[in-house]
């Protein structure tokens, strides 16, 4: 700051500055000027005294004032001869009224139209408010409040539905899992797959060597066994199923359906009429084209039944799930924060308490009329479209779809509603006062009211923003967290927690728990038509279904519930009871003599007339192989014909002589006969045309197998 080196020069720049003063006041009479400095006041200088209290309550202003004193005294003495010029047409100009001022002024002038800017003013008032606090300010809804302040309580929901909560069952009965199965695989859903399957694999085998084999409605039960028997046995390829040697030998798949009937179900397995799937294909393009026709039929059967025998608990909760899937489709879509990235994804309406699907759709892109109000609201209303819903329900969503509009008009449904949000949406409040600080304990809460809408900050690890319309801001919980004290040991810390988040914690689980429920035991194999990933997953749908009301059923009657694989397990072997049976025996049956044809009694083997004699031990040439080398045989003579008979003897192993099946066939060709006949291998599953003449059981003996005294050994037939 310059200072006049003496007192007439000091006189001189003030008189010089209280006439730029009156000069300028018409230039900026739109400004803030403070009291004292307004024209025709006659003071040149500015003193405490002159100032009142009440005009001068801020510091920062009167500091301002003193620095444009100074600046006008000590800019004036160095105007140019330009400056006076502007300063005497200010003169004239001052008798025109709502004068502009020039661009080009001095800087004297500059420096205090910059001092005087309306903005600095206004920042000022905003700064003197806020020191006033929110009492004085009258806005109370326009700031963020504190934990220590009170919330009023929401009105709480009243839990009404329409029907009593649970099964929809005979609560006294006994249900076994086939029955709970065929709530939802009905008669109706089994026809409509046999006839579509039959009719397009009718239309695929025209033309081929192979004719199509009709596939009857214990085929289909058979076919579903397996599937879900794939589940809990999970293999590469279905093809090893089937597999006879030592490293695959499953004996269940080849006593239920041959390999080969229940991979041509599978290629020909269809939902829906072909014919019609073709007309519906000559409308891609237009809005009448229905991506999902091929699924449509089963699709709503499962929906149904979902709907019917069940309905949910207070608390339900929405989410997406992804059913993996690699085939080329339209709709495929990708989810980044999904285990499964890529294939099929489902917005699902589950049960909190027990995982229980209640709704769901595939998401196929945009088709309709959307509302204008985004995918995420379309999604919840068409999910919470259920009959028999009722009211009272209390929904928890993630950040996706919540949204201020659609808990207001779930609320107008009588649905109360909390999730977390996302501070961009529409409707979340703004930059408040009394925000949440950078740098902040654990622990710290922050909440604003909106009428019914709750806005809640939390800071844990991070922060946490919530919306609600059933909860109040604090209602004294807290949560336990492990920190580290100042000596570095890991202690349990009690911090407060809002209730919104509690109970987000506690419900918001429902679709996550019929996802693990579903992924334990899923029956997703490999294919490459889209449809049939999707039949797979309708599958896991109704048998975890059938689980959660057998569950809940045992929970009425209080009965040991069981794990979901022991009723898997109970529920394969049942569908395996009621569908079809191979035209062979299977494994199972290795002790029971069946065979599909009638065998002759063998004749007794002609030996040389001789006396009573005794094969030695080393005489293996009348010895059935596999016998005891040990055993005597006694051969008696018959003398009227020259013959000889075997006597009865008790060595094990005697008459187990094997024979081929051409042997009891006509009109084979010499160059057939080693492969006339076969029949699967008892022990390999092999191919064999050899079998045992007495056991009646199929084994292999060649040169590289020797089933036939391997499965005599192991049942204790031969030593």
């Amino acid at each position: 700051m310059r200072l006049a080196e003496s007192e007439d020069e000091l006189e001189k720049l003030q008189t010089d500055g209280d006439s730029e003063s009156d000069s300028s006041h018409s230039s900026l009479d739109k400004d803030y000027v403070p009291r004292g400095l307004g024209p025709g006041s006659g003071k040149k200088v500015f003193t405490d005294e002159e100032s009142s209290a009440a005009e001068w309550n801020c510091s920062p202003a009167k500091r301002r004032a003193s620095r444009r004193q100074c600046r006008s005294v000590y800019a004036s003495p160095l105007s140019s001869p330009a400056s006076k010029t502007w300063e005497g047409r200010r003169t004239c100009r001052k008798k025109v009224k709502n004068a502009t001022t020039p661009k080009n002024c001095s800087s004297s002038h500059n420096s205090r139209k910059r001092l005087f800017s309306p903005g600095r003013n206004t920042q000022s008032r905003k700064r003197q408010r806020r020191d006033l606090g929110p009492d004085k300010d009258g806005d109370d809804g326009d700031r963020w409040r504190n934990i220590d302040e009170e919330d009023a309580e929401p009105p709480q929901a009243r839990f009404r539905p329409q029907r009593d909560v649970g099964p929809q069952l005979n609560r006294t009965a006994s249900y076994t899992p086939l029955e709970l199965f065929q709530l939802f695989f009905t008669t109706t859903v089994i026809d409509t797959l046999v006839r579509n399957t039959n009719t397009y694999g009718e239309k695929k085998c025209q033309g081929q060597r192979e004719s199509w084999v009709p596939v009857t409605t214990a085929d289909m039960y058979s076919y579903i066994c397996l599937v879900l028997y794939m589940g809990i046995v999970p293999l590469k390829t279905l093809k090893e199923f089937w597999r006879g040697s030592t490293l695959f030998s499953l004996p269940f798949p080849a006593s239920v359906m041959p390999c080969r009937r229940f991979l041509a179900i599978s290629r020909s397995l269809h939902m829906n009429d072909p014919a019609k799937e073709a007309a519906n294909d000559q409308k891609k393009g237009t809005l009448g084209y229905d991506r999902l026709f091929k699924i449509k039929p089963l699709y709503e059967q499962i929906l149904e039944a979902c709907h019917t025998h069940f309905h949910p608990h207070q608390h339900i909760s929405i989410d997406e799930r992804m059913v993996a899937s690699k085939a080329r489709f339209g709709f495929k879509q990708y989810s980044r924060n999904k285990p499964t990235k890529w294939g099929f994804k489902l917005y699902v309406l589950a049960d909190s308490i027990c995982g229980y699907t209640l709704n769901f759709f595939v998401y196929v892109g945009k088709d309709g009329e959307p509302t204008g109000k985004g995918i995420s609201y379309d999604a919840v209303m068409r999910l919470l479209n259920i009959p028999f819903l009722g009211k009272g329900y209390k929904l928890y969503v993630d950040n996706f779809y919540t949204s201020p509009g659609l808990f207001l008009d779930l609320l107008k449904r009588k649905i109360w509603a909390c999730g977390t949000i996302r501070s961009n949406i529409a409707g979340y409040p703004k930059e408040k006062p009394n925000n949440m600080p950078e740098k902040t304990p654990r622990g710290t809460i922050r909440w604003i009211r909106k009428g019914d809408l709750l806005f809640v900050k939390w800071f844990d690890t991070r922060e946490v923003t919530m919306c609600t319309t059933m909860h109040k801001a604090y209602s004294n919980d807290m949560a336990k967290r492990k920190v580290k004290n100042k000596d570095g040991q890991w202690t349990v810390k009690h911090v407060p927690i809002p209730g919104c988040v509690k109970d987000y914690n506690k419900h918001m689980g429902g679709v996550d728990l019929s996802d693990a429920l579903i992924g334990y035991y899923n029956v997703l194999h490999k294919t490459q038509r889209w449809y049939k990933t999707l039949f797979y997953h309708f599958v896991d749908i109704a048998t975890v279904n059938a689980f959660i009301l057998h569950k809940e059923m045992c929970k009425m009657q209080n009965r040991p519930t069981g794990t979901q694989k022991l009723f898997r397990e109970k529920l394969i072997l049942s569908l395996a009871q009621i569908g079809s049976t191979p035209r062979r025996s299977g494994p199972q049956n290795l002790m029971l003599s069946i065979f599909p044809f009638g065998m002759p009694h063998m004749p007794p083997m002609n030996i040389k007339p001789s006396a009573l004699t005794t094969v030695p031990p080393s005489s293996s040439s009348d010895v059935v192989l596999g016998s005891a080398p040990s055993c005597p045989v006694e051969v008696s003579q018959n003398a009227s014909t020259g013959e000889a008979a075997v006597a009865e003897c008790d060595a094990p192993g005697l008459g187990h002589l094997p024979a081929y099946f051409f042997e009891q066939m006509s009109n084979v060709a010499s160059r057939n006969r080693a492969t006339a006949g076969r029949r699967s291998c008892v022990v390999c599953k092999r191919k064999s045309p050899v079998y045992c003449s007495t056991c009646h059981k199929t084994l292999c003996f060649t040169t590289l197998r020797n089933c036939y005294s391997k499965w005599h050994r192991s049942n204790n037939i031969c030593v």
